[in-house]
């Protein structure tokens, strides 16, 4: 997993689950380069997903950057107002830069990652569920 799936990862994750994942970690301290801040980005879309770009619209999000003691620094961007939710994505990305590499990974990625292919799992059969099947019938008509 590269850095950019665990940062997509924590962004996309429940803010509860990531709090479950990491409750009774020692988390190191830090200093903030940027405190939580929230704002809002522009979505961009593709008509068809390979069109030319259109603006779709605003969404809120909250970013910070975070300093450990050793000089890692952790970035973090997620979608919403919690910053106590950004917080713990960017202590996680600054750990996985370091030793704690393999528990973080094991710990909260990998956990994060398979409740994420559920959800992705379970909305797929509820689209799956509506699906119409058509068929061409030949009339005879000639």
């Amino acid at each position: 997993m590269i850095r950019a799936d665990w940062i997509g990862l924590l962004a996309r994750s429940i803010p509860e689950a990531l709090e479950a994942r990491l409750d009774g970690l020692e988390l190191p301290p830090h200093d903030w380069l940027r405190a939580p801040e929230t704002g809002t980005v522009m979505v961009r879309g593709r008509t068809g997903g390979t069109g030319a770009p259109f603006n779709l619209g605003e969404v809120t999000a909250t970013r910070c950057t975070l300093r450990l003691g050793d000089g890692t620094e952790g970035h973090a961007f997620v979608q919403g107002r919690d910053a106590a939710h950004a917080t713990r994505a960017a202590l996680v990305d600054a750990l996985m830069q370091g030793p704690r590499a393999a528990e973080m990974r094991a710990g909260v990625l990998d956990p994060l990652a398979a409740e994420e292919a559920a959800r992705r799992a379970e909305r797929a059969g509820k689209a799956e569920a509506t699906r119409v099947e058509f068929e061409t019938m030949v009339r005879g008509d000639d």
